[in-house]
């Protein structure tokens, strides 16, 4: 297989096991778009996407790397995502 190919392999696995997660306990999407509402609505020191992965991972079960160059591509999108959703949603008001 390709290196590309292993790497789109990883993510999907990656994902598909943090849709589980979800699937499992749907409140870890709640908390995870209030911290990120939240954190987006704060102004604070340094990368606000680190605060949001750090909080994540402190009050719910799903782990993001504390350091955001370890974030994997699949972290890169959650984190994107919520910010995206937090973000349309202050649009809407």
């Amino acid at each position: 297989m390709a290196s590309s190919e292993i790497q789109k392999t990883r993510v999907i696995n990656e994902l598909r096991g943090f849709i589980k997660k979800l699937l499992q306990d749907p409140k870890i999407l709640e908390q995870s778009l209030e911290i990120t509402r939240r954190q987006l609505s704060e102004p604070g020191q340094g990368d606000v996407m680190a605060r949001i992965a750090n909080e994540i991972s402190d009050t719910t079960s799903v782990h993001i790397p504390e350091d955001p160059e370890e974030h994997s591509e699949a972290d890169r999108l959650f984190l994107e995502l919520l910010k995206e959703v937090a973000r349309e949603e202050q649009a809407l008001y």
